[in-house]
């Protein structure tokens, strides 16, 4: 999907819709044709996906997956967990009803107690926002639960997490691989567990090469465009500026972006710059960026096929956790150092940016 994604210049959302023949999708024929032509230059087919009908349980058909989630609209990944298990659970014959609860205990519970009095129920997927342990609720004992985005203490559900430390690793061997030696890192909330795997990998890479590790070249972030801006003007500041900058999530990378530019550096000739989730916007900025792709999707289908391969056909692996892998997504915004020609050396003013420049936030509307 991501290849075809990236030959036809659409979202993988689009080539998901497309290739499965989804109706009602508002996607204009031209769109689906590129879609279709790429999917055939690169040898891609859709054959038909063998539905394996659920069977019924008691008088009442299990067709019913239940998901719950902490919060969905604020962050396109959730949205994109809920797309994955929606069409995994259409191929088993399922519906999936969803209920984002806002981390309200109470509401939580009143949905929880109304699925598991529903007699059509396979199962519920359980969700969060941002990769994080949890307290189980009582009311999962009752029923088949798989966990997404998410992990017990216990480890005694069967969950799916996106594997962040091997997502650092890829992103930082890249840009070594690229020639790269002086790499900084703007992380987000060093609290959070995508921000500490990532930040792991990060170090783990270097040491893999045998660089360094150098903690003037790392940054605590938020996640925002204005920290991505300010942290990359005050790396940029050291004595030894890094030559390359990854960024542990894409809209930080937009800041970077427009930072660098500000001080009349070019990406990717005087600085690389790397990202990570794949967002849309990674894809529109100028030179598009290179990234990591966050598997929210693949989680999601991932979560639903382990529900009913356990709750209705008994054939599921024994309790684990499941770490997803996160590809890299080579774009234009990292070109390997030894082929930089000779034109393309940084300026005297490039490569001494002005020190005197004030941090200050991004302004409004500039992301």
């Amino acid at each position: 999907m991501i290849d075809v994604a990236k030959l036809a210049g659409v979202s993988q959302s689009s080539v998901s819709l497309v290739l499965n023949n989804m109706t009602g999708a508002r996607i204009s024929e031209a769109t689906r044709r590129r879609v279709r032509a790429a999917a055939q230059e690169i040898g891609y087919q859709l054959g038909p996906r063998g539905r394996e009908p659920l069977p019924p349980s008691g008088p009442v058909a299990r067709t019913l997956i239940g998901y719950l989630v902490d919060e969905i609209s604020t962050s396109p990944h959730p949205v994109q967990s809920v797309d994955g298990a929606r069409d995994a659970a259409w191929e088993h014959d399922c519906v999936l009803a969803v209920f984002a609860t806002r981390g309200d205990s109470e509401l939580e519970e009143q949905v929880l107690r109304a699925l598991v009095a529903n007699p059509a129920l396979v199962g519920v997927v359980y969700s969060t926002i941002f990769t994080r342990k949890v307290e189980v609720p009582a009311l999962l004992g009752a029923v088949p639960t798989v966990l997404l985005n998410c992990y017990d203490g216990a480890r005694a559900l069967p969950s799916v997490v996106p594997g962040e430390v091997a997502g650092g690793h890829t992103a930082t061997e890249h840009l070594i691989q690229a020639g790269h030696r002086r790499i900084g890192f703007i992380n987000g909330e060093p609290w959070m567990d995508a921000a500490r795997d990532r930040f792991k990998g990060y170090r783990q890479a270097l040491a893999t090469a045998d660089l360094p590790f150098d903690p003037a070249l790392v940054r605590d972030g938020d996640w925002s465009p204005s920290t991505g801006y300010a942290h990359t003007l005050s790396l940029m500041r050291e004595k030894r500026p890094p030559t390359a900058i990854f960024c542990a999530n894409d809209l930080m990378a937009v800041g970077c972006y427009e930072a660098l530019k500000e001080l009349g550096l070019r990406i990717p000739t005087d600085v690389a710059v790397m990202g990570y989730d794949d967002q849309e916007i990674a894809q529109h900025v100028r030179p598009a960026l290179t990234t990591v792709l966050l598997p929210n999707y693949e989680m999601g289908r991932w979560a639903v096929e382990h529900l009913v391969a356990d709750a209705i056909h008994g054939r599921a692996p024994r309790l684990l956790q499941v770490k997803m892998d996160s590809p890299l997504v080579a774009r234009d915004s990292v070109r390997p150092v030894a082929q930089r020609p000779a034109e393309d050396a940084p300026p005297a003013e490039a490569a001494r940016p002005d020190r005197s420049l004030p941090d200050r936030p991004l302004e409004a509307g500039r992301a």
